[in-house]
């Protein structure tokens, strides 16, 4: 490694700042633009530059700076992109000692006194350089009044003067500001590029790296040359002239991705004991239980993507091996575990914040995620329990059981039962209701019990009415033409008179409906939540089910529906849509 004496070391990124276009790397776009406007002599007087941190925003500034001053070695030179870097101009700009390049951080200075001053000096002209350059960082930062004050000199600014602004956060720039400037948007750097420039600054530094630790750091710095370039300097001192993957995974606290690719394994192999070993062994190695579970988000969404699409698995920045590892796993799962255990982690990552103990909330993470990864896909469920190759607890869970409804044949509860066939699944009690609104041999005055009466209001969607009766009417007497309930207290007093007039409206025979004071069933309303009760009981009881409220805590049983339901709702689904210029026999 070279060696730096005290006086004269300089940190990696500023030693290798960039000091003409050419040293830019991955900017092709903007590379080009600004070098064909300075050989066309057409520079903009005012420039946006934006992107995230370290891209070279503050150095494109400055190279901008020196380009349109520089004058050359021999004191003649012209506007140029590949400026001296040995005049007095670039020397000084370089610096930050110019007379005529003003930098200003608009996080100190965001008022309009500070705007003021700007503007009051653009009037005179240069000191010693050919244009006055203004240049303001993070300028998202100045106030609403600052940006207003600065419009006017942005709109016509005098011939001598250049503005170069930067910023991370392009939003919160006004319209009208953008307007006026010409904007270049800096890319992350590809892995690729950013791997080679690390590896071409770390042999100028007489540094020898492995590949897979260039990786490493290419990974963390996340397409921030700067961060890139300070993680190497890092390493460095840290590995002085030899520097492996495992130096970068000590300095950064990392675990080894080869071992959270066995922990992510063991995990969709629904191996918890296995899994729980292999993370206290992580810890006891000194990985934190946040980047662990991060690391198993992050090659979750990767192998997902490889699932997708394969060429995601051609990552620079992952060993050959973990490459086969990812393919073969991805092999393995479906896109829908994989979003599964995406989201899992993404919850877990929320609460191993706020747990007493992180390695605690991990561990029930990894209990939670090996659980999971033995149950089915919703398809595969329907499957097995229509084959019947699934089994629960010995108690079925009964949505609608022929049995029960037998023995209750002929009964008065039976009429009122008949109204809640399905009493959890709303959606076939208004499928049987569409189907007897459409059936044209109904006939009205054919009403032979309590459920035909509840079709009927149904079918003329008096929705009040159909509420009042099912949750205030306790019937205790039914026969074709009479009906007799006991009221509820909150019971609307007409209950009664309102209900005989639309009836016999309705079916164009007299209808006498009374009120008595003894006796009478459950209202259907309450008919309807004791059985959704039971079924709930029961359905908790399910091996499945308590799997799944193992797996995710906070869930809580909305619907229950048969099998048979099911299948006779994918099957109406399923067929098309007839009208009366449908011709079964023509061709689509």
């Amino acid at each position: 490694m070279k060696e730096n004496s005290k006086d004269n070391y300089q940190v990696l990124a500023r030693k290798y700042r960039p000091a003409t276009f050419s040293d830019l790397i991955g900017q092709d776009t903007m590379v080009r633009t600004l070098t064909n406007a300075f050989e066309a002599n057409r520079i903009a007087q005012a420039f946006i530059l934006t992107g995230i941190r370290g891209t070279g925003k503050t150095s494109t500034a400055r190279i901008i700076a020196k380009g349109v001053n520089c004058i050359g070695e021999d004191g003649n030179g012209s506007s140029t992109t590949e400026p001296c870097g040995k005049c007095e101009h670039c020397e000084s700009i370089s610096n930050g000692r110019h007379v005529d390049v003003f930098e200003m951080d608009a996080a100190s200075k965001t008022g309009v006194a500070d705007i003021r001053e700007i503007i009051e000096s653009v009037q005179y002209r240069a000191t010693s350089a050919r244009f006055k350059i203004y240049i303001i960082d993070e300028v998202h930062m100045l106030s609403n009044s600052a940006f207003n004050a600065l419009l006017k000199t942005l709109e016509e600014p005098p011939k001598h003067i250049i503005f170069i602004f930067a910023t991370t956060e392009i939003q919160k720039i006004p319209v009208t500001v953008l307007s006026r400037c010409q904007r270049f948007d800096l890319r992350r750097i590809e892995p690729e590029i950013m791997i080679e420039y690390l590896k071409n600054v770390a042999a100028e530094e007489g540094v020898e790296i492995s590949k897979d630790a260039l990786a490493l750091i290419t990974r963390a710095s996340e397409g921030s040359v700067r961060d890139s370039i300070s993680l190497l300097d890092q390493s460095i001192s840290n590995a002085m002239d030899k520097i492996d993957a495992k130096d970068i995974r000590d300095m950064l606290g990392l675990s080894d991705r080869g071992r959270i690719l066995d922990l992510f394994n063991l995990i969709v192999s629904g191996d918890t004991v296995g899994a729980l070993n292999e993370l206290s062994s992580l810890y006891s190695d000194g990985g934190e239980p946040e980047a662990i579970l991060n690391d198993l988000a992050e090659i979750s969404h990767w192998i997902s993507l490889i699932k997708i699409t394969p060429e995601a698995a051609e990552d620079p920045t992952v060993s050959p091996d973990e490459r086969s590892r990812g393919k073969t796993i991805a092999n393995r799962l479906n896109i829908r575990s994989l979003s599964r255990m995406w989201q899992m982690l993404l919850v877990a990552l929320d609460e191993i914040r706020i747990a007493p103990n992180s390695m605690m909330a991990a561990e029930m993470t990894i209990i939670r995620l090996t659980h999971v990864s033995e149950l089915p896909s919703p398809e595969e469920l329907i499957k097995k329990i229509q084959n019947g190759s699934i089994q629960g607890n010995k108690t079925n869970i009964p949505i609608q059981d022929s049995t029960t409804n037998n023995k209750i044949q002929g009964s008065i509860s039976d009429n009122v039962s008949k109204a809640i066939s399905h009493p959890v699944v709303y959606k076939s009690v208004s499928h049987s209701t569409q189907n007897l609104a459409e059936d044209r041999n109904f006939n009205p005055e054919h009403i032979y019990s309590f459920r035909d009466v509840i079709e009927l209001i149904k079918l003329n969607r008096d929705i009040q009415l159909l509420v009042e009766v099912e949750t205030c009417l306790r019937l205790t007497s039914f026969s074709s033409g009479r009906i007799e309930f006991v009221p509820t207290n909150d019971a609307p007093a007409n209950l009664a008179q309102k209900l005989g007039t639309k009836l016999t409206q309705w079916s164009g025979i007299r209808w006498a409906v009374s009120v008595v004071n003894e006796g009478g069933e459950s209202t259907i309303a309450e008919m309807k939540l004791e059985e959704s009760n039971k079924l709930n009981a029961l359905a908790k009881e399910h091996k499945m089910v308590q799997t799944a409220f193992l797996v995710f805590p906070n869930a809580k049983i909305t619907n229950i529906r048969s099998t048979e339901s099911m299948a006779q709702e994918a099957a109406i689904e399923a067929l098309p849509e007839v009208t009366e210029e449908w011709d079964p026999f023509e061709d689509d």
